[in-house]
């Protein structure tokens, strides 16, 4: 059974299945912050729908992130070495890419187990 969450014309925030979290791409709800800023929104946004799949980010398997300037990666870090669980840091992919809208600093991609 595969148990899907807000459900659009194009996308799911999150599917989960076999015990698996797979969340879509997380942007910022506010594009006008910073990396910092932009970070710790996205960081949130995981955080919340973690909760809704019954898990947390204690249980990430892996996270890819796209940011859009290599310059923003050591504040990116700054805001991820604050928020990521003690003793629990995932697998993890940073890469540089445009994003689908111009005031997106970041974007992530979690899979985690629930």
């Amino acid at each position: 059974m595969i148990q899907r969450f807000d459900v659009g014309a194009r996308l799911s925030e999150m599917a989960v299945h076999q015990g698996v979290a797979y969340l879509a791409g997380q942007v910022a709800a506010d594009g006008s912050q910073d990396i910092t800023g932009q970070t710790t929104q996205v960081l949130a946004q995981i955080d919340a729908l973690l909760a809704r799949a019954g898990t947390d980010k204690s249980k990430i398997l892996m996270c890819q992130i796209f940011i859009t300037d290599l310059a923003d990666f050591p504040a990116l870090n700054a805001v991820w070495e604050r928020w990521v669980a003690s003793g629990n840091a995932p697998p993890r992919a940073t890469v540089q890419a445009r994003l689908a809208k111009a005031e997106w600093r970041v974007e992530m991609v979690v899979t985690a187990a629930v």
